[in-house]
């Protein structure tokens, strides 16, 4: 079993760790790690807390930033059910 199931299985079942790699922090968020690296590299997502060598993500924070980003059709000034740009469509002429 790799380490990092072995500290999760410390938790009580349904306990989501505190600190967050980069892969479950993203993995959380439902993004790919690249696409997660450039939300963090925008400031849509937060820094990463250093712990040693580790890098870990606050879940609060992800949480938080999360929260903020923009629904689809709405807080984004795009009114509900209206279409959304589509670069292939560019292409497509």
């Amino acid at each position: 079993m790799p380490a990092a199931d072995k500290r999760f299985s410390a938790l009580p079942p349904g306990m989501i760790p505190l600190g967050l790699s980069r892969l479950v922090a993203s993995t959380y968020v439902g993004v790919s790690p690249s696409t997660w690296d450039s939300m963090v590299d925008v400031g849509q997502m937060p820094k990463p807390k250093r712990i040693g060598r580790r890098r870990l993500w606050d879940r609060r924070e992800v949480e938080e930033a999360f929260a903020r980003l923009d629904a689809v059709g709405r807080d984004s000034g795009t009114p509900p059910g209206a279409q959304l740009d589509d670069d292939w469509d560019d292409v497509a002429t």
